[in-house]
């Protein structure tokens, strides 16, 4: 049997083990998931509170002044911003499995670490997904309605989006030593990005250090390029996108890579140094 045969099915058995991997991972966030009753019911309050309270103020008392209609803004913006804060605030559990040594049975086993990161992402992004739909029902009954195709591509993109967020935040918790800091970490990058990077206030006409931090907030491209997708064919897309989407995607593309490598790094050497 020639060596290139020898491998094809090592090769195969690997990606299989590490595949099997991600999902075990992911079981677990989503059987942890349904097993708290506060992460469900947060999944729909918090859509009520910031799109319902925050939102619905806002479309009272700025809107009138837009040369857009500001509900499908506000939408996006909250759709995009409950994907990223959920999924970073997901990401904080892995503090908690460091400190009950569940992380370093992963780190013994076999497998990636980058499996290891991966599922812990996409299983946090099943809570965003989850509040995701709390949005959507929120924006329903404050009668703001999205067609079906673009309701279609917010579904498609919302994994890479999610993936994008995960990478933000395993750079975090890759040197958060105990889980007062990673919440502390998480409110300092989340909170932020939800007012600089144009989820629910219109950043257009930012200048001076608004201009400048709105642009290094990494929801600013994750945003701008669902906005696109949504906003695509229609009158109002020069007045609510700021980049050209293949701009977006190349940086959503590099923020998710960089993340990945240096968070999985740093995580991966804090086990090391416990």
């Amino acid at each position: 049997m020639s060596e290139l045969a020898m491998k094809q099915p090592k090769t195969k058995s690997r990606f299989v083990r590490e595949f099997n991997a991600i999902i075990a991972i992911l079981a677990r966030d989503i059987t942890i998931f349904f097993k708290s009753p506060g992460a469900i019911i947060s999944s729909f309050a918090m859509p009520l509170v910031m799109m319902g309270m925050l939102g619905g103020s806002l479309a009272q008392n700025m809107a009138g002044g837009l040369n857009f209609e500001y509900g499908p803004f506000m939408m996006v913006g909250m759709l995009v911003n409950m994907l990223f804060m959920t999924t970073i605030m997901g990401m904080t559990s892995l503090v908690e499995d460091r400190m009950t040594d569940f992380t370093q049975e992963m780190m013994i086993s076999p497998i990636s670490r980058y499996s290891i990161v991966i599922g812990k992402i996409f299983g946090s992004s099943f809570g965003a997904i989850i509040g995701m739909i709390g949005t959507l029902i929120v924006g329903l009954i404050m009668g703001i309605t999205l067609e079906v195709h673009q309701l279609l591509m917010i579904f498609v993109l919302s994994p890479f989006i999610c993936l994008s967020a995960g990478a933000v935040a395993i750079s975090i918790m890759g040197i958060a030593k105990d889980n007062r800091t990673a919440n502390i970490a998480v409110m300092l990058v989340t909170m932020p990005q939800m007012f600089l990077s144009g989820a629910i206030i219109p950043i257009n006409n930012s200048s001076g250090v608004l201009y400048v931090l709105s642009r290094i907030m990494p929801m600013t491209y994750s945003l701008d390029l669902m906005r696109a997708v949504v906003y695509a064919g229609t009158p109002e897309y020069g007045n609510v996108i700021l980049f050209n989407p293949t701009t977006s995607i190349a940086v959503i593309i590099a923020i998710t890579i960089v993340g990945l490598v240096i968070g999985t790094f740093l995580f991966a050497r804090s086990e090391k140094n416990r």
